[in-house]
């Protein structure tokens, strides 16, 4: 892991899109830095990454990679690469632990470069960036997408292209500082810098079919084909990051970023980082275009450093949360062993995260050691937050400490359902049926003819396979969205564990609920998101095995709720997901 630290403010460089522009007079007290970086050393960090303004140019340079390497820290640089052109400062950093540097080139040509950065700073750039290529160093070479650079990127992809160790990126302007106060002059539209950054990505993968180019800023659905190319500080490993300003590390965020309402239907809703906020407040989020698509419902967190809690101490984090993701980590403790975990998963968004840990409280340990939990009575064990926690005055801004439950939350959740199922007389749709859930209690009402069964579900090999256990049912290969029963027809209808998996829920509903006869009913059953607890090895194979994202989404039964709330049906019952529950929710309604 990676953390950020801003020595100060001051660049050599004056570009027209800076962030930093009303803070160039703050520099930090080498001390203070001093104490940072020892503070990253301790938990658990890799290496410190130097930032600024330019830290290339403080007068503290030296005595902080000093600092870093008597730590055992690595050191990265955030830097526009100008003293880098000296070969003997490149060569002395590089002998100290310079092991990453992110370099910005913001033209192919010294007359874009230059307007954007407003010096003549082009060669000095460009031999920084030859200087480093020449190391063992972890190089990234960023174009922030501009009105001035917008219509030659391809002269940026051509200089920058015989860098062939460089990692290459394109970025959108964040309106902030100096590029808020000349909106109109410095950020283009969105969708004319995302085509252009394309436009890019597509003459280089021509120009050189081994490169790839990576982008940042850019909502993706506005990135059609490179979808997979985004790429930002979680990517390059970094977990914490400090201003100037600020005396502790804090978790890396993407507050400067919003998702519009209209993304939380969006299959790209988890990787994507969204629009801009300053750009939202200034041109809306009319050019946002979400697009359906499968999804994953479930996150690793794995080990990332382990402490010790003796009992009688107090919390070793209690005065210590701040560098520590809510969204992203937790504490396990187990005797005397706290263990940090952590998830890197770019599938959800960070409100997703917060609302799969915190709201619904729906984190367990994978006991299984399988590719993909298929027992979770058996495989999964829940955690919950130590009682110490809740009563901890420190609780709303603490990652928390958990323990493991040995209480079977599945069972006693699908008890529910299963009282439910039991009780079906008449004619039954169930829509997505291919496991053949609750067979021991279905299977008899079939055979006993209580229930006239019909099952529809797109799998042909589940409806086969279900075909043979269940003769007595009528099984029809098909998509939830092309089935419509004939109006007011049935008794019974069940979408057990198969709404998140419908793409068009709304006219699904619609249909369904126009079948059902005056006094039917309508059962939904599903799951929202849940985070697994493994090991690395566990998790890597997990992520590698044959499992396919088969979710258009996780809704909870509230969102549910909310798409049903215009059709003709009364609420006989309704479970929602909490700390306290599965992951599993239900709603039973009654036609009207």
């Amino acid at each position: 892991m990676k953390a950020l630290i801003k020595v100060g403010y001051a660049c050599n460089d004056r570009c027209v899109l800076c962030h930093a522009a009303d803070h160039r007079h703050i520099q930090d007290v080498g001390r203070r830095t001093e104490l940072k970086i020892a503070r990253a050393a301790k938990l658990g960090h890799r290496m410190v990454v130097l930032s600024g303004g330019e830290p290339t140019i403080s007068s503290d340079l030296f005595r902080l990679v000093r600092r870093a390497s008597s730590l055992g820290l690595e050191l990265g640089l955030i830097t526009n690469a100008r003293a880098l052109a000296v070969p003997d400062l490149t060569d002395r950093l590089v002998g100290e632990g310079l092991r990453y540097a992110y370099v910005s080139l913001h033209g192919g040509t010294a007359d874009i470069h230059d307007a954007v950065t407003r010096t003549p700073a082009f060669d000095q750039t460009l031999a920084g960036i030859s200087n480093l290529a020449d190391k063992e160093v972890d190089l990234t070479i960023n174009c922030v997408v501009n009105r001035l650079n917008i219509n030659h990127l391809r002269d940026w992809v051509e200089c920058v292209l015989p860098f062939s160790t460089a990692r290459l990126k394109l970025s959108m302007t964040e309106p902030k500082g100096e590029a808020w106060r000349h909106f109109d002059e410095v950020v283009p539209s969105v969708t004319d810098a995302a085509a252009a950054a394309c436009d890019a990505i597509s003459y280089a993968e021509k120009m050189s079919p081994a490169r790839g180019i990576l982008h940042d800023g850019f909502p993706l659905c506005l990135m059609p084909g490179f979808e997979d190319r985004y790429d930002d500080l979680w990517s390059h490993g970094f977990a914490t990051m400090a201003e100037v300003w600020e005396d502790d590390l804090h978790p890396i965020d993407d507050h400067n970023k919003v998702q519009p309402a209209k993304c939380s239907g969006c299959g790209l809703r988890g990787p994507c980082g969204g629009l801009y906020k300053g750009y939202q407040e200034r041109l809306g989020d009319s050019e946002i275009k979400a697009r359906p698509g499968t999804r994953s419902n479930s996150y690793n967190l794995v080990p990332q450093a382990i402490m010790r809690w003796r009992e009688g101490e107090p919390c070793p984090i209690r005065n210590a949360t701040t560098p520590y993701d809510r969204a992203r980590t937790l504490f396990l403790r187990n005797g005397e062993r706290l263990t940090l975990m952590r998830t890197t998963s770019r599938d959800f968004a960070t409100a997703e995260l917060l609302e799969s840990k915190l709201s619904y409280g729906q984190i367990y340990v994978d006991a299984s050691d399988k590719p993909a939990p298929d027992d979770f009575r058996a495989d999964l064990l829940k955690l919950i937050r130590l009682d110490t926690c809740e009563a901890c005055p420190n609780a709303s801004a603490c990652t928390g400490c958990y323990r493991t439950s040995r209480e079977d939350v599945f069972s006693r959740d699908d008890a529910a359902v299963r009282e439910v199922v039991s009780k079906l007389r008449g004619t039954v749709l169930d829509v997505g049926c291919g496991e053949g859930l609750y067979d021991d209690v279905l299977g008899p009402l079939g055979e006993q003819g209580l229930i006239e069964y019909s099952g529809v579900d797109p799998d042909r090999g589940a409806i086969e396979r279900l075909g043979a256990r269940w003769p007595w049912a009528d099984l029809t290969e098909a998509r939830a969205e092309d089935i419509e029963p004939a109006k007011e027809s049935l008794d019974h209808v069940l979408v057990l564990r198969s709404y998140n998996h419908i793409a068009s829920p709304e006219k699904v509903m619609r249909s369904l609920v126009a079948g059902l006869r005056p006094g039917g009913t309508l059962l939904i059953v599903d799951n929202v998101a849940f985070g697994l607890v493994r090991k690395p090895r566990h998790a890597g194979r997990a992520e590698q095995g044959p499992a396919r994202f088969e979710h258009y989404r996780n809704d909870s039964a509230a969102d549910a709720a909310a798409l049903l709330a215009d059709l003709p049906l009364a609420q006989i019952t309704r479970h929602d997901v909490s700390p306290a529950t599965s992951n599993q929710w239900l709603l039973h309604f009654k036609r009207l």
